[in-house]
Protein backbone atom coordinates (compact mmCIF):
# COMPACT_ATOMS: atom_id res chain seq x y z
CA UNK A 1 0.00 0.00 0.00
CA UNK A 2 1.12 3.68 -0.47
CA UNK A 3 1.65 5.81 2.07
CA UNK A 4 -0.06 9.33 1.49
CA UNK A 5 1.40 12.53 3.43
CA UNK A 6 0.06 16.02 4.08
CA UNK A 7 2.74 18.50 3.25
CA UNK A 8 2.66 21.42 5.05
CA UNK A 9 5.05 23.06 2.40
CA UNK A 10 6.49 22.42 -1.03
CA UNK A 11 10.20 23.02 -1.89
CA UNK A 12 11.75 24.36 -5.47
CA UNK A 13 14.06 22.40 -6.36
CA UNK A 14 14.56 24.38 -9.47
CA UNK A 15 16.74 26.53 -7.37
CA UNK A 16 19.46 24.10 -6.56
CA UNK A 17 22.76 25.08 -8.93
CA UNK A 18 22.04 29.03 -7.92
CA UNK A 19 23.40 29.61 -4.72
CA UNK A 20 27.05 30.73 -5.50
CA UNK A 21 25.19 33.35 -8.29
CA UNK A 22 22.26 33.88 -5.82
CA UNK A 23 22.86 37.85 -5.56
CA UNK A 24 23.34 38.26 -9.25
CA UNK A 25 20.28 36.61 -10.07
CA UNK A 26 18.39 39.03 -7.53
CA UNK A 27 19.69 42.22 -8.86
CA UNK A 28 18.78 40.63 -12.49
CA UNK A 29 14.82 39.70 -11.65
CA UNK A 30 14.63 43.02 -9.36
CA UNK A 31 16.14 45.22 -12.66
CA UNK A 32 13.08 43.27 -14.69
CA UNK A 33 10.61 43.10 -12.35
CA UNK A 34 11.27 46.82 -11.25
CA UNK A 35 11.02 47.72 -15.61
CA UNK A 36 7.75 45.78 -15.52
CA UNK A 37 6.03 48.06 -13.05
CA UNK A 38 7.39 51.36 -14.36
CA UNK A 39 6.35 50.80 -18.11
CA UNK A 40 3.18 49.09 -17.47
CA UNK A 41 1.97 51.67 -14.84
CA UNK A 42 3.24 54.54 -17.03
CA UNK A 43 1.42 53.62 -20.04
CA UNK A 44 -1.53 52.66 -17.95
CA UNK A 45 -1.44 56.25 -16.71
CA UNK A 46 -1.01 57.57 -20.15
CA UNK A 47 -4.23 55.90 -21.43
CA UNK A 48 -6.56 56.38 -17.80
CA UNK A 49 -5.59 60.44 -18.26
CA UNK A 50 -5.78 61.25 -21.87
CA UNK A 51 -9.58 61.49 -23.19
CA UNK A 52 -8.69 61.22 -26.15
CA UNK A 53 -7.38 57.16 -25.59
CA UNK A 54 -10.64 56.45 -24.62
CA UNK A 55 -11.08 53.92 -27.27
CA UNK A 56 -11.22 50.12 -27.20
CA UNK A 57 -8.25 50.15 -29.64
CA UNK A 58 -6.24 51.98 -26.54
CA UNK A 59 -8.45 49.97 -23.92
CA UNK A 60 -7.69 46.59 -24.42
CA UNK A 61 -4.11 46.67 -24.63
CA UNK A 62 -4.37 48.70 -21.26
CA UNK A 63 -6.58 46.28 -20.28
CA UNK A 64 -3.12 44.00 -21.01
CA UNK A 65 -1.34 45.94 -18.95
CA UNK A 66 -3.29 45.20 -15.76
CA UNK A 67 -2.74 41.98 -16.22
CA UNK A 68 0.81 42.06 -16.83
CA UNK A 69 0.97 43.63 -13.73
CA UNK A 70 -1.22 40.90 -12.02
CA UNK A 71 0.59 38.40 -13.30
CA UNK A 72 4.28 39.29 -12.29
CA UNK A 73 2.95 40.77 -8.83
CA UNK A 74 1.86 37.10 -7.96
CA UNK A 75 5.10 35.96 -9.36
CA UNK A 76 8.36 38.37 -8.73
CA UNK A 77 8.04 39.16 -5.17
CA UNK A 78 8.03 35.33 -4.40
CA UNK A 79 10.71 34.34 -6.86
CA UNK A 80 12.62 37.44 -4.96
CA UNK A 81 12.59 35.52 -1.80
CA UNK A 82 13.20 32.35 -3.56
CA UNK A 83 16.55 33.60 -4.43
CA UNK A 84 17.91 34.81 -1.34
CA UNK A 85 16.52 31.70 0.63
CA UNK A 86 18.88 28.45 1.67
CA UNK A 87 15.42 26.47 2.11
CA UNK A 88 13.73 27.08 -1.03
CA UNK A 89 10.36 26.26 0.90
CA UNK A 90 6.69 27.63 0.12
CA UNK A 91 3.48 27.16 2.02
CA UNK A 92 1.23 24.94 0.56
CA UNK A 93 -1.42 27.88 0.31
CA UNK A 94 1.28 30.37 -0.73
CA UNK A 95 1.72 27.83 -3.19
CA UNK A 96 -1.66 27.33 -4.47
CA UNK A 97 -1.81 31.33 -4.82
CA UNK A 98 0.98 31.80 -6.80
CA UNK A 99 -0.65 28.66 -9.20
CA UNK A 100 -3.66 30.63 -9.00
CA UNK A 101 -2.31 33.99 -10.22
CA UNK A 102 0.33 32.59 -13.10
CA UNK A 103 -2.75 30.86 -14.44
CA UNK A 104 -5.16 33.20 -14.37
CA UNK A 105 -2.83 35.73 -15.76
CA UNK A 106 -2.21 33.07 -18.68
CA UNK A 107 -6.08 32.64 -19.69
CA UNK A 108 -6.52 36.32 -19.52
CA UNK A 109 -3.68 37.46 -21.81
CA UNK A 110 -5.55 34.71 -25.11
CA UNK A 111 -8.98 36.25 -23.68
CA UNK A 112 -7.50 39.63 -24.18
CA UNK A 113 -5.43 39.10 -27.18
CA UNK A 114 -8.36 37.37 -29.35
CA UNK A 115 -10.93 40.50 -28.03
CA UNK A 116 -8.03 42.83 -29.75
CA UNK A 117 -7.55 41.05 -33.11
CA UNK A 118 -11.92 40.79 -32.91
CA UNK A 119 -11.42 44.50 -32.11
CA UNK A 120 -9.15 45.05 -34.97
CA UNK A 121 -11.41 42.85 -37.43
CA UNK A 122 -14.43 44.95 -36.75
CA UNK A 123 -12.32 48.32 -37.13
CA UNK A 124 -11.26 47.16 -40.49
CA UNK A 125 -13.29 45.19 -42.15
CA UNK A 126 -16.49 46.98 -40.86
CA UNK A 127 -15.00 51.00 -40.20
CA UNK A 128 -19.10 52.61 -40.50
CA UNK A 129 -20.38 49.99 -38.12
CA UNK A 130 -17.37 50.11 -35.80
CA UNK A 131 -18.63 52.60 -33.98
CA UNK A 132 -22.04 51.36 -33.21
CA UNK A 133 -20.82 47.51 -32.78
CA UNK A 134 -18.13 48.11 -30.41
CA UNK A 135 -19.55 50.48 -27.54
CA UNK A 136 -18.12 50.75 -24.22
CA UNK A 137 -20.65 49.39 -22.62
CA UNK A 138 -19.75 46.35 -24.75
CA UNK A 139 -16.24 46.39 -24.20
CA UNK A 140 -16.60 46.78 -20.16
CA UNK A 141 -19.06 43.50 -20.70
CA UNK A 142 -16.29 41.51 -22.71
CA UNK A 143 -13.10 42.76 -19.93
CA UNK A 144 -15.15 42.04 -16.66
CA UNK A 145 -16.27 38.54 -18.89
CA UNK A 146 -13.06 37.89 -19.87
CA UNK A 147 -11.49 38.15 -16.38
CA UNK A 148 -14.41 36.42 -14.67
CA UNK A 149 -14.37 32.88 -16.57
CA UNK A 150 -10.42 32.93 -16.29
CA UNK A 151 -10.80 33.71 -12.61
CA UNK A 152 -13.38 30.86 -11.94
CA UNK A 153 -11.94 28.33 -14.24
CA UNK A 154 -8.52 28.61 -12.44
CA UNK A 155 -10.48 28.24 -8.80
CA UNK A 156 -11.89 25.26 -10.22
CA UNK A 157 -8.22 23.67 -10.88
CA UNK A 158 -6.79 25.09 -7.88
CA UNK A 159 -9.59 23.14 -5.59
CA UNK A 160 -9.02 20.09 -7.64
CA UNK A 161 -5.16 20.48 -7.07
CA UNK A 162 -5.77 20.88 -3.18
CA UNK A 163 -8.02 17.46 -3.19
CA UNK A 164 -4.66 15.32 -3.95
CA UNK A 165 -3.20 13.12 -2.15
CA UNK A 166 1.04 13.59 -2.83
CA UNK A 167 3.59 11.37 -2.39
CA UNK A 168 6.46 14.03 -2.49
CA UNK A 169 6.95 17.74 -2.09
CA UNK A 170 9.49 18.56 -3.72
CA UNK A 171 8.74 20.69 -7.35
CA UNK A 172 11.12 20.63 -9.88
CA UNK A 173 10.84 24.12 -10.70
CA UNK A 174 11.54 27.92 -9.65
CA UNK A 175 7.88 28.94 -9.10
CA UNK A 176 4.95 26.52 -8.17
CA UNK A 177 3.79 24.59 -10.90
CA UNK A 178 0.33 23.04 -11.62
CA UNK A 179 1.31 19.65 -13.78
CA UNK A 180 4.71 19.60 -11.06
CA UNK A 181 1.91 18.78 -8.38
CA UNK A 182 -0.06 16.67 -10.24
CA UNK A 183 2.81 14.74 -11.24
CA UNK A 184 3.37 14.14 -7.17
CA UNK A 185 0.22 12.78 -7.01
CA UNK A 186 -0.37 9.14 -5.54
CA UNK A 187 -4.17 9.47 -5.76
CA UNK A 188 -6.43 8.94 -9.22
CA UNK A 189 -5.63 12.32 -11.33
CA UNK A 190 -8.50 11.00 -14.13
CA UNK A 191 -10.44 13.92 -13.64
CA UNK A 192 -7.77 16.87 -12.58
CA UNK A 193 -6.32 15.67 -16.35
CA UNK A 194 -9.40 15.47 -18.14
CA UNK A 195 -10.43 18.92 -16.74
CA UNK A 196 -6.74 20.30 -17.75
CA UNK A 197 -7.59 19.16 -21.26
CA UNK A 198 -10.91 21.07 -21.34
CA UNK A 199 -10.16 24.31 -20.29
CA UNK A 200 -6.96 23.99 -22.30
CA UNK A 201 -9.01 23.74 -25.14
CA UNK A 202 -11.34 26.29 -24.26
CA UNK A 203 -9.24 28.48 -22.85
CA UNK A 204 -6.13 28.50 -25.31
CA UNK A 205 -7.04 26.62 -28.25
CA UNK A 206 -10.65 28.45 -28.49
CA UNK A 207 -9.09 31.90 -28.64
CA UNK A 208 -6.19 30.64 -30.99
CA UNK A 209 -8.54 29.72 -33.62
CA UNK A 210 -10.18 32.70 -33.49
CA UNK A 211 -7.66 34.92 -34.01
CA UNK A 212 -6.45 32.80 -36.49
CA UNK A 213 -10.08 33.31 -38.33
CA UNK A 214 -9.98 37.35 -37.41
CA UNK A 215 -6.97 37.80 -39.38
CA UNK A 216 -7.69 35.56 -42.33
CA UNK A 217 -10.51 37.95 -42.76
CA UNK A 218 -8.22 40.71 -42.09
CA UNK A 219 -5.85 39.70 -44.94
CA UNK A 220 -8.35 39.11 -47.18
CA UNK A 221 -9.89 43.05 -46.50
CA UNK A 222 -6.24 44.03 -47.14
CA UNK A 223 -5.95 42.53 -50.18
CA UNK A 224 -8.25 43.55 -51.72
CA UNK A 225 -8.71 47.15 -50.51
CA UNK A 226 -6.00 50.15 -50.87
CA UNK A 227 -2.50 51.05 -50.15
CA UNK A 228 -3.77 52.82 -47.03
CA UNK A 229 -6.18 50.02 -45.69
CA UNK A 230 -3.07 47.96 -45.97
CA UNK A 231 -1.15 50.55 -44.10
CA UNK A 232 -3.77 51.12 -42.06
CA UNK A 233 -3.74 46.99 -40.68
CA UNK A 234 0.03 46.83 -40.73
CA UNK A 235 -0.05 49.48 -38.05
CA UNK A 236 -2.72 48.66 -36.17
CA UNK A 237 -1.96 44.56 -36.09
CA UNK A 238 1.65 44.64 -35.38
CA UNK A 239 1.82 45.14 -32.11
CA UNK A 240 -0.89 42.70 -31.53
CA UNK A 241 0.67 39.72 -33.41
CA UNK A 242 4.15 40.51 -31.99
CA UNK A 243 2.35 40.12 -28.49
CA UNK A 244 1.09 36.76 -29.67
CA UNK A 245 3.88 35.03 -31.26
CA UNK A 246 5.77 35.95 -28.09
CA UNK A 247 3.05 34.96 -25.47
CA UNK A 248 2.54 31.55 -27.71
CA UNK A 249 6.29 30.76 -28.01
CA UNK A 250 6.30 31.28 -23.94
CA UNK A 251 3.44 28.76 -23.68
CA UNK A 252 5.06 25.77 -25.92
CA UNK A 253 8.48 26.59 -23.86
CA UNK A 254 6.75 25.95 -20.87
CA UNK A 255 3.93 23.40 -21.91
CA UNK A 256 7.47 21.35 -23.24
CA UNK A 257 9.41 21.90 -20.26
CA UNK A 258 6.55 20.17 -17.95
CA UNK A 259 5.81 17.45 -19.92
CA UNK A 260 9.28 15.96 -21.21
CA UNK A 261 12.46 15.28 -19.87
CA UNK A 262 14.81 18.53 -19.39
CA UNK A 263 17.53 16.67 -17.08
CA UNK A 264 20.36 17.05 -19.94
CA UNK A 265 19.39 20.79 -20.38
CA UNK A 266 21.74 23.17 -18.36
CA UNK A 267 20.04 23.80 -15.42
CA UNK A 268 20.87 27.86 -16.03
CA UNK A 269 19.27 27.56 -19.06
CA UNK A 270 16.47 25.27 -17.65
CA UNK A 271 15.76 28.51 -15.39
CA UNK A 272 15.90 31.14 -18.05
CA UNK A 273 13.18 28.96 -19.87
CA UNK A 274 10.94 28.31 -17.37
CA UNK A 275 11.11 32.48 -16.66
CA UNK A 276 10.47 33.21 -19.74
CA UNK A 277 6.51 33.30 -20.29
CA UNK A 278 6.17 35.05 -17.32
CA UNK A 279 9.36 37.82 -17.67
CA UNK A 280 9.52 38.68 -21.78
CA UNK A 281 5.73 39.38 -22.00
CA UNK A 282 5.13 41.73 -19.50
CA UNK A 283 8.43 43.56 -20.77
CA UNK A 284 7.16 43.24 -24.86
CA UNK A 285 3.91 44.41 -24.46
CA UNK A 286 4.40 48.24 -23.03
CA UNK A 287 7.68 48.12 -25.66
CA UNK A 288 4.94 47.32 -28.69
CA UNK A 289 2.29 49.18 -27.78
CA UNK A 290 4.26 52.11 -26.79
CA UNK A 291 6.26 52.45 -29.77
CA UNK A 292 4.54 51.10 -32.49
CA UNK A 293 0.83 52.75 -31.21
CA UNK A 294 1.66 56.44 -32.41
CA UNK A 295 -0.84 58.25 -30.49
CA UNK A 296 0.37 56.74 -27.33
CA UNK A 297 3.95 57.13 -28.63
CA UNK A 298 3.12 60.76 -29.03
CA UNK A 299 1.34 61.24 -25.73
CA UNK A 300 4.32 59.76 -23.84
CA UNK A 301 6.90 61.52 -25.89
CA UNK A 302 5.36 65.01 -25.30
CA UNK A 303 5.05 64.13 -21.12
CA UNK A 304 8.95 63.57 -21.26
CA UNK A 305 9.73 66.12 -23.23
CA UNK A 306 8.09 68.61 -21.08
CA UNK A 307 9.41 67.22 -17.72
CA UNK A 308 12.74 67.71 -19.27
CA UNK A 309 11.99 71.43 -19.82
CA UNK A 310 10.89 71.94 -16.41
CA UNK A 311 14.05 70.13 -15.05
CA UNK A 312 16.32 72.25 -17.28
CA UNK A 313 14.37 75.52 -16.49
CA UNK A 314 14.50 74.81 -12.70
CA UNK A 315 18.52 74.83 -13.16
Amino acid sequence: MINFTHFSHFRLGGFSETRVLKYLFFMIVMFIYTLILCANLLLIVVICKNRSLHEPMYIFPCSLFVNELFGSTGFFPLLLIQILSDSHTVSVPLCFLQIFCVYSYVYVEFFILAVISYDRYLAICYPLQYISLMTFKKVAMIIAGSWLTACLSVACTVSLRSTLQLCGNIIDNVYCNNYSIVKLACSDTTINNIYGIVMGIIRICAPLIWIFYTYMRILKVCFSGSKQTRQKAVSTCTPHLASLLNFTFGICIEVTQSRLNMSGVPSLLSIILSLYLLTCQPVLNPVMYGLKMSKIFNICKSLFCSKALIIQLNR
